[in-house]
């Protein structure tokens, strides 16, 4: 980065002076969705729920399930979490079959409404075939204008979608060469599953930037977004589907097809950082550890004098485990979360508003007073809700607090699965590093470096020429073509905009 990587305050830590709202979700960055399917398993939709739940930090605004009898195909599709539509054995028993797909939806496309809601389906002349879609699709507005030209009608403002309608339109005779045709058409991120009458289909993009894995119990098949979605039912972790690799599942067992030519994988970065559950493993790498190693780096890097680790919870956690480790620095649980917060207790008026950091955290003073505080947390956006811990810990009684974070600054958007602000209100691009420390309060303020964050996940530094990961979002290196980008400043792709 331009900028030095450590930003100290020289004099006192600097008054209030950021916005007075405060959402303590706003600040965060959004999750991309999950996928499950299962092929071949009596409980297909039970299993399918549970996976969903296991996959829940992946998007909590929507779930839905599509499960096929041999007959017929049946959805249930509801907002909300899972577990409180999906846990019913009566939802469960509308869902016969020996196979079902099932999506958690965090709406980086469209509107949360019920229409949106994935997997969705379509009713074609070979038969029924139902998507559920991780990612995003980067020229999604300009194939949905020509699908529409062309006569189609579409029912949602989801870019999962124009696949659908791709798939429709293709005049190949069998239903896996129409779907290969329609990935022909899509550019951008996306791990897809769908089932037919007779199969289950599998797909990542040809960079692997959304992840896909392949698993097994008692002999069937099931694919799915992070292993800890097998852990959740028992079943074995087969393999990663492979970059722009499609896999079909029968009763006979997983054919493979390479449509696209050879290129190298560059999996999304955010993955390790943030999205992924700790216990999950990715690439053939322990998020957890990864994080851990985060934090080691961070700390050979800028640690400063301090008495206490305290991570920012839960996301924060590995990495100051780590930084405490190759520190010395012991490690304490400063910050407390409840659990149970929602957006229900999100109050319109201001005195309430101000009361929201401490609904979500609360300062565990014995641990904080009197210390020189070492705050750790994956990442920062806006800065609304570091802001709001600093100064929590100084009321706690916080001699210093050095603000650490476990990942390089964003300065980029995402367009691949991620709802990242507008780029003007990602507060590393609009700020420089003293003025970002000034904002949120802080003694100190330092990130963790890119080569940093590629030493921490087993590389010597990041490959200039040829980038191991998908890492735009802190270095602006786009990997695909983003089609339906206009101007300098595009908004993060919303097929809403273009519905309205």
């Amino acid at each position: 980065m331009s900028e030095p990587s450590i930003a100290r305050a020289d004099a006192q830590r600097a008054p209030d002076a950021v916005e007075d709202v405060f959402d303590p979700y706003a600040d965060r960055l959004r999750e991309e969705c999950g996928v499950f399917g299962v092929f071949g398993h009596p409980d297909a939709a039970a299993l399918t729920a549970l996976g969903l739940h296991a996959l829940q930090h992946r998007g909590q605004e929507a779930a839905g399930i599509v499960s096929f009898d041999g007959g017929r195909f049946h959805a249930e599709k509801r907002l909300g979490l899972v577990g409180d539509h999906f846990s019913d054995a009566k939802t469960i028993g509308r869902l016969p079959g020996r196979a079902a797909i099932g999506h958690n939806r965090y709406s980086t496309t469209g509107e949360t409404i019920l229409r949106n809601v994935q997997p969705l389906f379509a009713e074609l002349d070979a038969g029924g075939l139902a998507v559920a879609h991780n990612g995003n699709l980067t020229n999604a507005l300009t194939l949905r204008r020509e699908l529409v030209k062309a006569g189609a009608i579409c029912q949602s403002t989801s870019d999962t979608e124009v696949i659908l309608h791709l798939v429709a339109q293709s005049r190949r005779p069998r239903i896996v060469d129409r779907f290969v045709n329609a990935l022909r058409e899509i550019e951008g991120a996306y791990a897809l599953v769908a089932l037919t009458t007779k199969k289950m289909i599998g797909a990542r993009d040809p960079l692997g930037i959304r992840p896909l894995i392949l698993g097994e119990l008692d002999g069937c098949h099931i694919l799915t977004s992070e292993t800890c979605a097998l852990d959740i039912i028992g079943a074995k972790y087969i393999r990663d589907i492979e970059n722009g690799e499609v896999v079909i599942i029968t009763d006979e067992g997983v054919q493979s097809l390479r449509p696209f030519p050879p290129q190298p994988m560059r999996p999304c970065v955010f993955e390790f950082v943030y999205f992924a559950r700790p216990d999950s493993v990715v690439q053939g790498q322990s998020v957890y550890e990864v994080r851990k190693r985060m934090g080691m780096e961070l700390a050979r890097e800028s640690m400063p004098n301090a008495d206490v680790v305290v991570p920012v919870p839960d996301s924060g956690v590995p990495a100051a485990i780590g930084l405490s480790r190759e520190s010395g620095v012991p490690f304490e649980l400063g910050i407390i979360r409840n659990h149970y917060v929602g957006r229900t207790f999100i109050q319109p008026t201001q005195g309430v508003r101000e009361l929201g950091v401490r609904m979500k955290h609360s300062a565990n003073r014995s641990q904080i007073e009197g210390k020189r505080v070492v705050l750790v947390d994956d990442s920062l956006v806006r800065g609304t809700t570091s802001k709001k811990i600093v100064k929590m810990m100084y009321d706690a009684g916080a001699k210093e607090v050095h603000f650490r974070l476990a990942c390089p600054p964003i300065l980029y958007s995402d367009y691949y699965g991620i709802d990242t602000p507008e780029r003007e209100k990602l507060l590393a691009a609009t700020h420089t590093l003293e003025q970002m420390r000034e904002l949120i309060g802080a003694d100190s303020l330092a990130f963790l470096s890119v080569d940093g964050l590629y030493r921490a996940m087993g590389y010597d530094g990041r490959d200039d020429l040829r980038p191991q990961f998908a890492d735009h979002c802190f270095t602006g290196d786009y990997p695909t073509l983003l089609t339906d980008r206009s101007g300098e400043t595009p908004r993060q792709l919303s097929l809403i905009a273009e519905a309205s």
